[in-house]
């Protein structure tokens, strides 16, 4: 970290700016629920006066969210031209319930039974030098592998794209696909890396003070809902909870 000197008016006195900060991919993310950022706060990124914490609003019901699904379902089909050759694997935790779900549309649709399987994304994720204290998942590919399929990977939340790019990583230690898309329920914005989902639920335009939560039957106790509350300023933002928060 440096400082800068610039004059003013061009011949004037030189005038001290303040430390100059840098960033790079290896800072840590802010995509919540799976990776943590701690950083010096940006003027663009304090909590606007009067917002705080408050309770959370719903923006997706378990109707909108099953008919997200069934949309992305027939947009898969549709731009694979069929359901052969496809693979559906989730991103833990929220992502593997999404994918079997996915599966059994994707059965309804073509009346094929596609195969869903489970990537752990938690050896490669990039701030475990910041935490390195973590219980990996299991990973489980179906017996047909990722050799030459068209791998769909879905996830609830896409954020940062932190968490996308730790999947591609484990991804490519189990083979090579043919092709990878990427399905999320909701994309919030705020992207840090060049990532972008090929099948969305929901475009959810978000500040860095809110909080995407999801909610899913099967996972959580509460039923299929998507809300969205005000949170702290993401220079102050804790290490997020899981249960789809991010």
């Amino acid at each position: 970290m440096s400082g800068a000197w610039s004059a003013v008016g061009g011949t004037g006195p030189s005038v001290y700016s303040g430390p100059r900060t840098t960033t790079s991919f290896n800072d840590l993310s802010g995509e919540a629920g799976k990776e943590v950022r701690t950083r010096m706060t940006r003027a663009d990124d304090t909590m606007p006066a009067g917002d705080a914490p408050g309770a959370p609003r719903t923006v997706m019901s378990e109707p909108d969210i099953s008919r997200a699904l069934r949309r992305i379902a027939h947009e898969v089909v549709e731009h694979n031209k069929g359901a052969d050759d496809l693979l559906l694997l989730g991103i833990p935790t929220r992502g593997v319930e999404l994918a079997r779900r996915l599966a059994a549309l994707l059965h309804d649709v073509e009346g094929a039974r596609v195969p869903v399987g489970e990537l752990d994304i938690t050896m490669f994720r990039d701030d475990l030098r910041h935490q390195p204290t973590r219980a990996p998942l299991p990973t489980r590919i179906p017996p047909e592998g990722v050799d030459d399929r068209v791998v769909v990977l879905v996830d609830d939340v896409l954020y940062s794209g932190r968490t996308i790019r730790a999947a591609l990583d484990a991804l490519s230690d189990l083979g090579r696909p043919r092709a990878v898309r990427l399905a999320v329920l909701v994309d919030r914005g705020h992207r840090e890396l060049p990532i972008r989902a090929d099948h969305v639920g929901k475009n959810l335009p978000t500040s860095h003070t809110e909080r995407v939560m999801v909610r899913l039957a099967g996972v959580d106790e509460s039923g299929d809902s998507v809300s969205i509350a005000v949170g702290e300023t993401r220079a102050g933002r804790p290490s997020a909870p899981e249960g789809g928060t991010r």
